[in-house]
């Protein structure tokens, strides 16, 4: 007799990175059951048209081993009206689905945060680690935060192993903000402010967090029920140097010119784009150092990641 395949339930598996974890995640051996706000055409799928307080997951969770939960609130247009819809999508959603998972007997749970819990720069200061003291910004970290704290206390009082994973920015095929903005920019050949910014900022390749989040589930921690890691690319660089690898990527030459970063933040604040400050122009550095100690290693560099993300676009 063969022996069972361990089974995964990966919730936001149409989102962008779900798109890339759960095909990871099988390929590595797991038996991958795909959570998604609509139909995928797929055998593995299970609809969850919205996560809350009350969604039903018992019919997801059986024959569950683990958990990885992708799905969440990120952005919303009005978003200081939107204060309920993060906390139950967020916070009470991902709790009442740990809650079950434990009580399914779930062996692991994999909750996907954001380095927003930090804040949003650590300039002056050094790099972000895990033992700090956390300050969110915004309602999409604060969230992310009462989730984390949510689950640390769940860890105390079940059997469930809980990792939390606080990423950078991601990027790979697919992603949009930030990224999908600087690619295409860089694409019509936009000039861009940035060659006088002096800072430095963690990235995330999607094929690197997706080896981490199998690094974690094939490893059971007897240790502790609930553990925090920082993951980014080997390389932490530059806001200019980002753009110009993107450029390099992209077979293009990157159009940089300086603007001082005093006036180029004043500019970015008047003309409401508080996001793009915080996200370009600040440093963010992290200490991945916790995350190295588990013997993972990141799969691809800064150059590979982008190479793949925008060979993926061009197919």
């Amino acid at each position: 007799m063969s022996e069972r395949k361990a089974v995964v339930l990966v919730t936001g598996a149409d989102g962008f990175i779900g798109r890339h974890v759960a095909p990871a995640l099988s390929r590595a051996g797991w038996l991958v059951r795909r959570a998604a706000r609509s139909p995928l055409g797929t055998d593995d799928e299970v609809v969850v048209e919205s996560i809350g307080p009350e969604t039903d997951w018992k019919p997801a969770l059986e024959g569950v081993d683990a958990v990885v939960h992708l799905a969440a609130r990120v952005h919303h247009k009005h978003e200081e009206h939107a204060i309920q819809l993060y906390r139950n999508v967020n916070i009470a959603g991902t709790l009442h689905l740990a809650r079950s998972a434990a009580s399914a007997g779930v062996r692991q749970f994999i909750f996907v945060s954001t380095v927003l819990v930090h804040g949003r720069s650590n300039d002056g200061r050094a790099p972000f680690s895990e033992d700090d003291i956390l300050t969110p910004r915004g309602l999409y970290g604060m969230s992310k935060a009462a989730a984390e704290t949510g689950l640390r206390t769940l860890a105390r009082d079940c059997d469930m192993k809980i990792s939390v994973i606080r990423p950078p920015l991601v990027y790979g095929s697919g992603a949009k903000g930030n990224f999908a903005l600087l690619t295409r920019a860089v694409n019509l050949g936009l000039p861009l402010p940035f060659a006088a910014i002096h800072n430095q900022r963690a990235f995330l390749a999607v094929q690197n967090l997706s080896s981490f989040i199998l690094r974690r589930l094939s490893y059971l921690d007897a240790a502790s029920n609930f553990e925090i890691f920082l993951v980014a690319d080997r390389e932490q660089v530059s806001t200019p140097e980002f753009i110009e690898r993107l450029a390099k990527a992209s077979g293009k030459s990157p159009r940089l010119f300086g603007v001082p970063p005093d006036l180029l933040s004043t500019l970015l604040r008047v003309i409401g784009r508080q996001d793009t400050h915080d996200s370009l122009i600040g440093s963010l550095e992290l200490d991945v150092s916790k995350a190295m100690a588990t013997g993972w290693q990141p799969q691809v560099s800064l150059d590979e990641g982008l190479r793949l993300a925008l060979l993926a676009q061009d197919a």
